[in-house]
């Protein structure tokens, strides 16, 4: 039975935990407050999951979902997560994350600049452009007509395939939205971000937050992605 390693227990982290418990994974989270303050979750996820530290998660996992603010990732042990697949759900927000400039002047994406740091992972974006809530309540079975799709980059095509057989296992179909370079495409502010996974996403923001989630098929994620265009990451809200 595979092992799914969890560095995070956010909300996004603890979403993909228990589709995984769900679908008959093994797994393996760790977040920075220590093993102890993951009880409460571990009783909801039941005995497929265990606690631990970012350490016990790089060695009982060789696919890891990283899951914790960008400005944490320089706080990881070096080498970590060298060797392992990688599936990152980071976006950059300079409120919380603090002023870099590198991004700030698109030098590079926010995939590129974590891949760097990261030391050899074998890195793959996903599950960084849709809400934590959705990620449970749109998951279905492989071959449901209303599956919905998520958009993942990178630039190792077999990292790709991998993160897209996992992630089919936990309940989405997958788009292929390029390299590393690209990545923007489907980072907030973009229309493959947040929106497009209600059941109406021409609703005025303010009425979102009522609305009901709505599967979005794989051609609905690839009209978005042609869309897009380049935004003001120092600009952005959290």
């Amino acid at each position: 039975m595979p092992t799914l390693g969890i560095i995070g227990s956010g909300h996004i982290g603890s979403a993909v935990a228990r589709l995984a418990v769900a679908a008959d994974m093994n797994v393996v989270i760790a977040n920075s407050r220590g093993p102890e303050t993951l009880q409460g979750l571990l009783a909801e996820l039941g005995p497929l999951a265990q606690a631990g530290t970012v350490t016990d998660v790089a060695e009982s996992a060789d696919t890891v979902v990283l899951s914790i603010p960008l400005k944490a990732v320089a706080d990881l042990p070096e080498g970590l997560l060298a060797g392992h697949l990688v599936i990152d759900t980071s976006n950059y927000y300079p409120s919380r994350d603090g002023s870099i400039p590198e991004l700030a002047d698109n030098r590079v994406t926010t995939s590129e600049l974590v891949q760097g740091m990261l030391g050899g992972a074998r890195y793959v974006k996903a599950f960084n452009n849709i809400l934590a809530a959705h990620i449970p309540a749109l998951a279905r079975p492989d071959g449901a007509a209303d599956r919905t799709a998520l958009p993942i980059a990178g630039d190792d095509h077999q990292a790709k395939t991998e993160a897209a057989e996992i992630i089919s296992r936990l309940g989405f179909d997958t788009v292929d939205a390029g390299t590393l370079a690209e990545s923007w495409r489907f980072e907030p502010e973009t229309p493959a971000y947040g929106a497009i996974y209600f059941s109406d996403p021409s609703l005025p923001e303010d009425q979102l937050i009522d609305a009901e989630p709505g599967p979005t098929p794989a051609s609905d994620i690839e009209h978005a992605l042609d869309a897009a265009t380049r935004v003001d990451v120092a600009a952005r809200r959290f």
